[in-house]
């Protein structure tokens, strides 16, 4: 729908100025007029963002609202991706340190898996797919219903409202839940070390964190904080942007997961490279 609008104000541009262009011509001035709207959009809804976050009336009571609908209806979710994540790396990981005699190492190696990468990209990958999706659908009805120019009309900033409070709560709820899910990962890890051998609860877990630095810790935990703004962000501009169609609140929904998964596995390629350097 932008693209075709953008066609049609490059064809009235050319027509007004007694401008040739030809039909290739065209499509390629909008496309790259309708990504430089796009990325303007962004950049202003950002700034928006910003500025209510620091505003005086902040609504203190949606946020905690949004705090449990983001983290505790997460939890049964995220407990069992944990469990089993922590289960099927160990049960993959055994075999080839059988091979070659290092059996011993399976519970360090499995702590920094967890720790450094596994736990927080995996975790944000399902909270993009959970989170961002109800977010953007949430929103994106209430556009379609006229429910946000009816809070604009009643002296209600719905940027305040909406989009300040869940981008915050994605932004504090989703490194808990990765920290939460890492601890599940670990049990999950020692239940399946135990498949095929026989190791100690405190056996295992002094094994797991006797070599775990700050360093591997503080990089994995702060990252989350960006995969959660992230999240958060994609799913409230998604969603508040949404056409008026029925239809746009499935697609809303649907571009929401999809860039912002995107979006994690990119902030995490940086992130990981920033650490390299500080390392």
């Amino acid at each position: 729908m932008k693209v075709s609008n953008q066609i049609v104000k490059v064809k009235s541009f050319a027509k007004k100025h007694s401008i040739a262009l030809s039909e290739k011509t065209i499509k390629k001035t909008a496309s790259v007029g309708g990504f430089l709207t796009g990325m303007a959009d962004i950049f202003l809804f950002i700034t928006k963002i910003f500025k209510e976050t620091f505003s005086r009336d902040f609504e203190f009571r949606e946020f905690l609202r949004q705090c449990y609908q983001i983290g505790c209806k997460s939890l049964p979710l995220v407990s069992i991706t944990g469990i089993i994540m922590g289960l099927v790396l160990t049960i993959q990981s055994r075999p080839p340190l059988v091979t070659f005699g290092a059996v011993s190492m399976l519970p360090r190696m499995v702590s920094v898996s967890l720790i450094r990468e596994m736990g927080p990209v995996i975790i944000a990958l399902i909270c993009a797919g959970k989170i961002g999706s109800g977010i953007g659908a949430e929103l994106g009805s209430m556009k379609v219903t006229e429910q946000i120019d009816a809070m604009e009309v009643s002296s209600i900033n719905p940027m305040r409202f909406l989009v300040v409070t869940r981008v915050l709560a994605a932004t504090l709820m989703i490194p808990m839940l990765v920290l939460y899910a890492d601890g599940l990962a670990f049990l999950g890890s020692w239940a399946g070390a135990n498949i095929k051998g026989d190791v100690t609860f405190v056996l295992f877990f002094s094994q797991a964190f006797g070599h775990i630095t700050f360093m591997d810790f503080i990089p994995a935990v702060i990252k989350t904080f960006f995969f959660g703004a992230v999240i958060g962000t994609v799913g409230c501009y998604k969603g508040y942007n949404a056409g008026r169609g029925t239809e746009s609140v499935g697609t809303a929904a649907n571009a929401a997961v999809v860039l912002a998964s995107l979006l994690v596995i990119i902030v995490d390629m940086i992130a990981v490279q920033i650490t390299d350097v500080i390392q």
